[in-house]
């Protein structure tokens, strides 16, 4: 298709398009993916069913536009030259039309580069352009981000432009004290905010810039300014950020949205993605695959040979600088500390399985408990080793309890939606005892009634003496061997160095769903231990011997040290046929063939 398209271009953004597709332009993968869908878009649009149609004088009317702007910045003001992946990004957003209406395509776009490649220049352009001419009256736009110097960023480059042509002060009046911005022929309003949520709750948004959404702990800015948008025909909301070193950010579970939606899992075609970064297996040594993250090296030798003394130094330093320079500059997803327990968090969501307990009726199992002091979570694992392909594997259950007096508190400290979690099944809210503690009378329930159902046969309970006391009579009550597994590094290294080796190995499975999107793609079930797992750090003694721990009082680790307690005994056990067993499956196949007493 992309032959096809690339015939007689006459338009800069799908030119771009095709000089990725064709290699003339070097790109990462999901560059060339984006362009690929440019492409096959247009196949696309000459069907009349398709909704959607590139309008090449509307793509190229804002590229036109941007060039008219003046750089002051420097020692000389001059005009803007937009670079062709610059042209791709804003000649799309602008160029995609509904064919019904002739209203802009896509509602959110998502752009990832590394640092200094024109992200806020980008946004700039886009707000001066929905501003005053794109013929929208009354709108709002918004500039915001977590801190108002970062907001003020994005909005400094609109009063660069403004404050650099006369023709164009004409249309604008700046207001400097409170970073506001008037549009004269559309009287609609430029603004810089930052975390300040309350001001946008209720407004409809025009344009919403979302800057360095990395550094945004929770998704609230971003879904007021979405939420905004919904009555609005064209309105858009613009993310464009580096790449970040907190996996468990609003940022990240976007990002990794958008690769999956260009890797064709999803379907959304109100959602732009461009996302500059090295290729998986890429040498970050070799300077010439700097450019997949960096478009704009292409065109600027001296920024090429100056990046290179700062990588040799991040080289030779490693650690922290060597993790800034892949975040920063090459645009990769990095967790920050040296102590991570799972560095790659896609290791750990390659272990999601289309299985649950229902598959494992019967079978041996082994339960951690992880006990809260006064009303944390507390979390239960059960762990099912089972042979397949002659293999060793780990199915894994987990679940959490929280007193029902404390999940607000604890939404607003750990920032992760609890209430969510219980509705999925997740957690289990206990009420007694005040609803401020839990209630352990909870766990024992709940395990005697996976155990019934599931006729499970638990081999041993591991559990953490602390806080403990007061669980050992109900632990009694179901009949189950207990053991105290004392939370030191010498006592949990090697369950917790097997655990990580099994993940890596893929022999550990857990509760997965599919996405729905029709291509088989399967995610972990359990998002509070997929987040749980992000949390976990890892700390040494003095011998080396390494236990998991938590960074901050609000990350919560409870489901993984259950886990690593139940894993302490489960690694151990060696898969030996049952003859009973082997007896009472042989003749339950006799009985079903009919051959029984013959």
């Amino acid at each position: 298709m992309a032959a096809k398209q690339c015939g007689a271009v006459t338009d800069r953004c799908t030119e771009y398009a095709c000089g990725v597709a064709s290699g003339e332009i070097i790109a990462g993968k999901y560059v060339r993916l984006a362009c690929q869908r440019h492409l096959d878009d247009i196949e696309k649009s000459q069907d009349p069913e398709y909704i959607y149609y590139f309008d090449i004088e509307k793509s190229e009317e804002i590229i036109n536009f941007g060039e008219e702007l003046t750089i002051a910045e420097g020692q000389e003001q001059e005009h803007v030259t937009l670079f062709p992946f610059q042209c791709f990004i804003l000649g799309s957003l602008n160029g995609w039309r509904i064919k019904e209406k002739g209203y802009r395509r896509f509602r959110t776009s998502y752009v990832q580069l590394g640092r200094q490649n024109g992200k806020s220049f980008i946004d700039g352009i886009l707000a001066c352009y929905y501003g005053n001419f794109d013929g929208y009256m009354y709108g709002k736009i918004y500039c915001t981000a977590t801190k108002q110097d970062q907001a003020n960023i994005v909005w400094e480059e609109i009063n660069k432009f403004i404050s650099s042509d006369n023709e164009l002060a004409e249309c604008f009046k700046v207001h400097a004290h409170n970073h506001t911005i008037d549009c004269l022929i559309t009287h609609s309003e430029i603004k810089a905010l930052s975390g300040d949520t309350k001001s946008l709750d209720g407004h409809r948004t025009y344009l919403g810039i979302v800057d360095e959404y990395h550094a945004h702990k929770t998704n609230q800015m971003y879904k007021l300014l979405e939420g905004g948008i919904k009555k609005l025909k064209s309105a858009l909301i613009s993310v464009i950020t580096t790449a970040g070193f907190d996996l468990k950010s609003p940022c990240y579970k976007l990002y990794e949205y958008c690769c999956s939606l260009l890797e064709g899992v999803f379907e959304n075609d109100s959602q732009f993605v461009y996302i500059a970064q090295l290729d998986e297996g890429d040498d970050w040594h070799n300077r010439d695959n700097w450019i997949k993250a960096n478009p704009i090296l292409e065109f600027d030798s001296d920024a090429w040979d100056n990046l290179v003394p700062v990588a040799n130094t991040a080289r030779d330093m490693g650690g922290e600088d060597l993790r800034d320079f892949l975040v920063k500059q090459l645009n990769m997803w990095t967790q920050w500390s040296n102590s991570q327990y799972i560095k790659d968090i896609r290791e750990w969501k390659r272990c999601a399985v289309l299985k649950t307990l229902e598959n494992f009726h019967g079978a041996k199992c082994y339960v951690g408990i992880d006990l809260s002091s006064g009303g944390d979570l507390t979390s239960i694992a059960i762990i099912i080793p089972h042979i397949e392909g002659g293999v060793k594997k780990y199915f894994i259950k987990t679940h959490s309890f929280i007193p029902a007096g404390r999940v607000d508190e604890h939404i607003k400290t750990d920032k992760v939606p609890y209430d969510l979690w219980i509705k999925k099944g997740l957690v289990t809210v206990t009420e007694t005892l005040g609803g401020v503690k839990t209630d352990y009378k909870y766990i024992i329930s709940y395990l005697r009634e996976l155990i019934s159902q599931y006729e499970l046969k638990p081999q041993l309970v591991c559990y953490d003496p602390h806080n403990a006391s007061a669980f050992l009579s109900d632990i009694e009550a179901l009949g189950v061997d207990s053991v105290s597994i004392t939370q030191t590094a010498r006592e949990l290294n090697d369950a917790k160095v097997d655990f990580q080796l099994e993940i890596k190995a893929g022999n550990v499975e857990i509760e997965g769903i599919e996405t729905g999107s029709g291509k088989k793609e399967v995610v972990p079930a359990d998002e509070l231990l997929t987040w749980s797992i992000a949390n976990a750090k890892t700390v040494s003694n003095s011998f080396g011997e390494i236990k998991i721990d938590k960074s901050a009082g609000e990350d919560r680790i409870d489901p993984i040290d259950a886990i690593i307690d139940a894993w302490k005994a489960a690694m151990k056990e060696e898969y030996r046929p049952d003859a009973n067993e082997a007896v009472s499956e042989w003749l339950a196949l006799m009985e079903k063939y009919g051959l029984a007493g013959e």
